[in-house]
């Protein structure tokens, strides 16, 4: 079994004058020589957020509810005052911060690109003060960042006022995502300014923005951050989840085009927003099927079955979709074959001989 990889790196920047401590970690079965690609994940205050993060990410990707990601730590342990310094008169990265600002956007992330297969959607993800300090990206004519992380965040003055005026006002093709997070039991000033900011983000609709907030309870300044990464990772990612109950039920069976269509535009939206071509999953397929069976739709089914053959040839699941189509349509010959023919093929997920097997018998029994 492949295990993440991670990487410990001294990169050494000509924009800080010296080198600075980097942890990258790679994706289970990364392979430098495939057409995979993958999200970026910048993570500030790697020293110790770095680890919370990446394991969420292996966890909910091993479930296939996240895409695999390349994870980003940045350590500041010693440096992490002077790196989010900002000006006192303009509340903008200053100095340090300001050197600090343009390492990210000018060599890091060109680096990450460069030696990495990343896709183009890209996540900054930070606390304290990095929460604050990852909104300065925002305010570029374009944001550096598709989706940003703001765990309990020590916002500078006038920060949340000009956060909801930007996010108010954003045009972009795609969404931007932004997750804000507190607890009851947060810094006192800290959470004062989160719920202030809230009420400012919650109030304005742009169809551009998707805008989360969390206030946990029984959660201080620092427990907080292990509840708020997962519900982060769940709203930027909503969209690659598998069908849930819920969206076959609300979505796929209500949807006005053909069952097919539907699978083919939810995967056509997950490279559009993520940038990289998820392979359709079995769960997805069954869905697929189940509704089709639900709107005796026979041309999707007779689609998901070629496109399950070609998606996993060495599976059985090919031969039982085909199988259940041509069961369907009443050619009752050919789906005892597509039956017979899979008990030669490798199990998938949820098809086994003992299931092909069931239909063989039901065939032989029921329609001849």
């Amino acid at each position: 079994m492949a295990h993440s990889q991670t990487l410990f790196e001294e990169f050494d920047s000509y924009k800080l004058g010296k080198k600075r401590g980097i942890k990258i970690r790679l994706p289970n079965n990364y392979n430098a020589e495939d057409d995979m690609t993958y999200p970026v994940i910048i993570v500030f205050d790697g020293d110790y957020l770095f680890e919370p993060i990446a394991g969420n990410v292996d966890y909910q990707a091993y479930w296939d509810e996240i895409p695999d990601c390349i994870i980003v730590g940045v350590n500041q342990a010693e440096t992490r005052l002077t790196d989010f310094e900002f000006s006192s008169e303009t509340y903008l990265p200053s100095q340090d911060g300001a050197t600090f600002f343009e390492f990210i956007s000018m060599e890091l992330l060109p680096y990450i690109d460069s030696e990495f297969k990343t896709s183009p959607f890209r996540v900054v993800a930070g606390h304290d003060l990095a929460a604050n300090f990852i909104n300065y990206y925002i305010f570029k004519e374009e944001p550096i960042f598709d989706a940003y992380i703001a765990i309990s965040p020590d916002f500078a003055p006038e920060i949340s006022n000009r956060l909801s005026l930007r996010l108010s006002n954003i045009e972009r093709e795609k969404k931007l995502f932004y997750y804000l997070a507190t607890g009851d039991g947060d810094i006192r000033v800290l959470r004062t300014s989160i719920l202030e900011a809230n009420a400012k983000l919650k109030k304005f609709s742009n169809p551009n923005i998707d805008y989360k907030f969390d206030d946990f309870i029984d959660s201080n300044h620092y427990t907080l951050v292990g509840r708020a990464i997962p519900s982060a990772l769940n709203e930027i990612f909503e969209l690659y989840k598998p069908i849930s109950k819920k969206e076959f039920s609300e979505e796929l069976v209500t949807y006005t085009g053909s069952t097919f269509e539907y699978l083919e535009k939810k995967y056509e939206e997950i490279e559009f927003f993520y940038g990289f071509k998820k392979v359709v999953i079995e769960n997805d397929l069954r869905a697929i099927a189940a509704a089709c069976k639900k709107r005796d739709d026979h041309e999707s089914l007779l689609k998901l079955a070629k496109l399950a053959r070609k998606t996993y040839p060495e599976s059985m699941i090919g031969a039982y979709y085909y199988g259940i189509y041509y069961d369907a349509i009443g050619s009752y010959k050919k789906a005892l074959q597509r039956f017979q023919s899979g008990l030669l093929l490798k199990p998938s997920q949820f098809i086994d001989k003992d299931i092909l097997l069931e239909k063989i018998y039901e065939i032989k029994e029921d329609r001849f």
